[in-house]
């Protein structure tokens, strides 16, 4: 049964996830998802066969494409299913889905357009178990985003996020890039262009099994992020709503 009459679909970028997708999709709250895609970036494990196993729709890449390049795949695919709303859960475990429902619920019902899943509100990184350096540098960041985006995000590096299936429509993601910092290119998109932002609490948790980057990765992505930031200060400087060269304001959704 969708939520307010809205299709939903759930994309799970994966990558050697064969130990946690069963835990993840435990907590889906499955009276509210439509349909559930799983794409696996050359995984080493047995994240195909678990994700078949649980009768999801399975999308294999023969070679790794990076974490973005597997978004892409996602979302092109969400798209095939005409949702209403997309959302992304990672298949690792880091992310509960039992609050997928009080995220979708601000597109379906309150007027959002684009939701995400914030570790940092009420202090869920650090109890979750977050590394120091990487909750200062989380701080840093998101503390220069917001200055240069004109923004009020807590943080902008979860992975946790919902979008109105418009966005996906309207913004061209394939030219982002294929790394990991396609999820902050898409966030500085998401916000020049004015869409409608919430963010939702979400507890996290880290441990052995949960993805996460080495030192070196964490290094470039920093790197990707300032520099994409800087980007977006200077499209709000020359009146430009993209760091894509498009200049133009999408037109407000009609409120359902």
């Amino acid at each position: 049964m969708a939520l307010s009459d809205h299709k939903i679909v759930v994309v799970m970028p994966a990558y050697n996830a064969a130990m946690t997708l069963q835990n993840t999709l435990g907590e889906m709250p499955r009276d509210i998802v439509d349909h559930i895609i799983l794409v696996d970036d050359a995984s080493s494990d047995e994240t195909v066969r678990v994700a078949e196993q649980m009768g999801l729709e399975v999308i294999i890449h023969e070679h790794n494409r990076g974490y973005g390049g597997n978004q892409k795949t996602c979302y092109q695919a969400a798209l095939k299913h005409n949702p209403d709303i997309v959302a992304m859960v990672h298949p690792d475990y880091q992310y509960t889905p039992l609050i997928l429902r009080a995220m979708c619920c601000l597109i379906a019902e309150a007027n959002y357009q684009f939701v995400l899943g914030s570790r940092i509100l009420l202090n869920g990184a650090l109890r979750g178990g977050m590394p120091k350096y990487k909750y200062v540098a989380n701080r840093f960041l998101t503390l220069f985003q917001n200055l240069c985006l004109g923004n009020k995000f807590s943080e902008y590096h979860t992975g946790y996020r919902v979008y109105h299936a418009d966005i996906l429509r309207q913004i061209d993601f394939e030219q982002f890039s294929d790394d990991f910092v396609f999820d902050n290119q898409m966030i500085t998109e998401i916000v020049l262009r004015g869409y409608a932002l919430g963010e939702v609490s979400c507890p996290t948790r880290y441990f052995d099994e949960a993805s996460s980057i080495n030192f070196q990765r964490s290094v470039k992505y920093g790197l990707g992020v300032l520099s994409t930031s800087m980007q977006g200060l200077l499209s709000r400087i020359t009146g430009k709503h993209s760091i894509l060269g498009d200049s133009t304001t999408p037109s407000e959704r009609t409120p359902e």
